[in-house]
């Protein structure tokens, strides 16, 4: 596997090691009846697309690179709009943020929504994505630049600076909407607006909040979350204990990637699992004697070299160079709405929360709010906790975003 394909596989989600999600495969949703990548503007009476022109743009991102991304606003709209510009999540992502599995695209459902609200939208493949799918270019330059988290705030910028210069614009009310690792460009843009020469944005709205610095949740996506599982769906009497009924019990109905990984550091057969059990008692304790094994096991005390994460050290390097949205977006002035799922284990519920009440301490925002959806996970859909599936975002985290935007129009 090319690092480019580990990266974005790494990139997507729980079932190995996630970074800040994305997405590959799928399909484009929604396409115009010639497409709207034919270099004129189209629109399309189907998949929800009624009523709203999709126009195909290119934007220069330098060194080399030219992106598509597609412009939408209400097909009679008249004067300059509100503009929503939506920033992906880690990995290489269309404009869709087109999502494995056919599960969906992040994007899609969105840029109707605040279309239909009265906003210009725009969307885009990001550097060495050249179509819908995601479709990848096979230079390794554009794929993986160096310093490639500066690079995608850069891209982003001009993304920002291409929209304000359109005619159906208004570049004073230009709106960031970005979903994880978008979450953190869009705070890092907005907090120093001068540094990236872009319009000081209108607004931001972050879903799945990168609130805290990536080795911390690294460490939870890659071991963490493995013993909150214990806790959570193996440890039935809440003792932090693991006998080997409750051990061979927690097996049932798990994925077998899961299954393989854990199966052996807590059983021998249908027995306690006894180079495990150091203390010899019969039983396994998560944290102290489980949470040893998979420590090791899982490397991450080798940070950044990570076993699985090979390829990648560039970005996590990178990335770590500049503020959380923790501590970017309480520098910005503007309105803001954070999004998290209860259920995410890549970016948590609580991380997010910790970021809006960094913001309401700075006292530069009183138009701040969070919400916290049960039940869903980092893709903003309801799934199960430990074993998510994609999905679009969910209808409410939808109709939120459209009345928060109704009421900042």
């Amino acid at each position: 596997m090319t690092n480019s394909k580990k990266y974005r596989k790494l990139a997507i989600g729980l079932t190995a090691a996630a970074l800040l999600a994305g997405g590959v495969s799928a399909a484009n949703a929604g396409v115009a009846e010639k497409g709207p990548h034919g270099g004129h503007s189209a629109t399309t009476k189907t998949s929800g697309w009624e009523g709203i022109t999709r126009k195909a743009v290119k934007i220069d991102f330098g060194k080399g690179w030219v992106t598509k991304a597609e412009l939408t606003y209400p097909t009679h709209s008249r004067g300059r709009l509100p503009l929503v510009v939506m920033v992906h999540g880690s990995g290489h992502n269309d404009m869709n943020q087109t999502l494995p599995d056919g599960g969906g695209a992040t994007f899609v459902p969105l840029a109707q929504a605040a279309t239909r609200e009265g906003f210009a939208t725009l969307r885009f493949n990001k550097r060495g994505v050249t179509d819908i799918g995601p479709v990848e270019s096979k230079d390794p330059k554009q794929l993986d630049p160096k310093n490639p988290y500066a690079q995608i705030q850069k891209d982003a910028a001009s993304v920002i600076r291409f929209g304000a210069a359109s005619s159906k614009v208004d570049r004073s009310r230009i709106f960031l909407l970005g979903h994880s690792e978008g979450t953190n460009v869009a705070a890092n843009l907005a907090s120093d607006p001068k540094k990236y020469d872009i319009p000081k944005p209108a607004g931001v709205i972050e879903m799945g909040v990168v609130g805290q610095d990536i080795k911390e949740l690294l460490t939870l996506q890659l071991y963490g979350r493995l013993l909150l599982q214990m806790h959570d769906e193996f440890d039935v009497d809440a003792d932090g204990q693991l006998t080997a009924t409750e051990a061979v019990d927690g097996m049932i109905g798990q994925p077998k990637d899961l299954a393989d990984q854990i199966r052996p550091v807590l059983l021998d057969g249908n027995k306690i699992q006894p180079s495990t059990d150091t203390n010899k008692d019969g039983k396994i304790a998560i944290d102290a004697e489980a949470g040893v094994v998979l420590r090791k096991a899982t490397g991450i005390d080798n940070y950044p070299d990570v076993p699985g994460l090979e390829g990648l050290q560039e970005y996590v390097a990178d990335i770590a160079r500049f503020p959380t949205v923790t501590e970017a977006l309480p520098k910005f002035s503007g309105p803001t709405l954070l999004l998290n799922g209860e259920n995410d284990l890549q970016t948590p519920a609580r991380v997010a929360l910790t970021a809006d009440a960094a913001i309401a301490a700075a006292g530069n925002n009183k138009d701040h709010k969070v919400i916290i959806y049960p039940g869903m996970a980092h893709t903003m859909n309801v799934t199960r906790k430990f074993t998510p599936a994609f999905g679009d975002p969910d209808k409410q985290v939808v109709k939120d975003i459209r009345s928060w935007l109704r009421s900042h129009r």
